[in-house]
This record gives C-alpha cells, structure tokens and sequence, in this order.
C-alpha cells in the first residue's frame, strides 16, 4: 500500500471536482511552483481574515458593517477553495507528499475554530455569542477528531453531517451574507445567532452520528 491509497479512500466525496473549469485551474496551478502545502497553509490566511472582520464588526456602523460581513462571506469561501485545490493539486496534479495528510488537516482544524470563534464574538444582541462561539468550534474539532480516531482503529471515514465542514462553512458564509441584509435594513444580528445555534447542534449529532458508525462498524466486524 502506498502513502497515497489512505488519503484516496478516506477523500471527502465533492461533486464539484467532476467540474471541468475547476479540474481545468486544479490542471493550471499543478504546473506552477505551487505545492499542496502551500495551498493548506493559504487557507489558515484565509480564515484569519475572515476572522479579523467578523471581530471587527461590533466596532463598525452602517455601511462598514455590511461590508464587513461581506468581506468575511468572500474569505469563507476563499478557505474553502483552498480545501478544494490543495486536494485536486496533490492527487490529479500528482504533487501528493508523505506529510499531505499533515498539511490537509492540521490547517483545517485552526480554521474552523477561527472563523466560527470570531463568528461569536460578532454578535452583540446575545450575551452569550461568545460561549457559543466557542463550544461551536470545540464541537467542530471534535467532529473532525472522531472520523481521524475512527479511521485510526480500522472504521471508515465518515464524512458525515449535518454539520460537515462543507456545511459548517457555507452556513456561516449565508449567515455572513444575512447579516449584512439584516445590519443594513434593522441594525441588529440575530441571523448569526441562529446560525451558530444551528452549528452548534449540528455538530453535536454529526459527533454522535461519526461515532455511533463507527461504533457498529467495529462491534459487527469483530
């Protein structure tokens, strides 16, 4: 078995690598001196903004405001494109490396508790956005704890939601995007307190979900 085989099998299933135009970039960018690494690495960048402007936004008014959750919708996004083409680099591209799995998940987890964090302590009609901020992106890691233990102990990868990381982010994206709409017709950010609530409770069943499947997986095996 080679270095590659694990990192194929246990590959979040995306439709949209079947697309050509994004097959066509991945193509591009393979035969450039760009490695998947340091698209990995080019994620966490992304994230940070993404965080930086959603921080910043209980200190900014009006127009400002909107445009920084704007702003923060476009790094999410930005992130996720990153997640995208690092993969199709390493394994269409053939630029795969021993240390891949490293640079694939190491990053994500930084950027998911950043973003989501950050998503927290944007909001400022709640008292406690803060708290669910934070076991939101605790929870977050966690999903992405059980599936890499599971696959450690011979259970499958599960990629399961309903809060995947694909789901997380482009819930946050539409919340970022609501919340402009919303700042800019009522001035108040209860849209991103429901998503976070939705995030959160999400991720608890995606947690048990990973878990339980891997659980029956393991007990009918053996």
């Amino acid at each position: 078995m080679t270095q590659q085989e694990p990192s194929l099998e246990n590959r979040r299933p995306l439709k949209v690598r079947e697309v050509g135009m994004v097959n066509g970039f991945a193509r591009w960018l393979s035969q450039k001196s760009i490695t998947p690494n340091h698209i990995s690495l080019l994620s966490i960048l992304f994230a940070a903004l993404a965080a930086v402007y959603l921080f910043a936004t209980p200190y900014a008014q009006g127009l400002w405001k909107v445009a920084l959750y704007l702003l923060a919708a476009v790094f999410i996004q930005g992130r996720l494109l990153c997640n995208l083409f690092d993969g199709l680099v390493a394994v269409e591209g053939g630029k795969s490396t021993p240390s891949g799995e490293l640079f694939n998940d190491i990053p994500d987890r930084i950027s998911d508790p950043l973003i989501i964090v950050a998503a927290g302590y944007s909001i400022v009609s709640s008292s406690y956005g803060v708290e669910l901020g934070w076991c939101g992106a605790l929870l977050a890691v966690l999903t992405a704890y059980i599936r890499t233990l599971a696959v450690s102990i011979g259970a499958p990868a599960s990629f399961a939601g309903p809060m995947a990381k694909q789901h997380r982010m482009a819930l946050l994206t539409v919340a970022c995007v609501a919340a402009a709409v919303e700042q800019y017709v009522w001035q108040h950010d209860f849209v991103m307190l429901g998503a976070l609530v939705i995030l959160t409770l999400g991720a608890l069943i995606t947690c048990w979900r990973r878990a339980a499947g891997a659980y029956r997986f393991l007990e009918h095996r053996s």
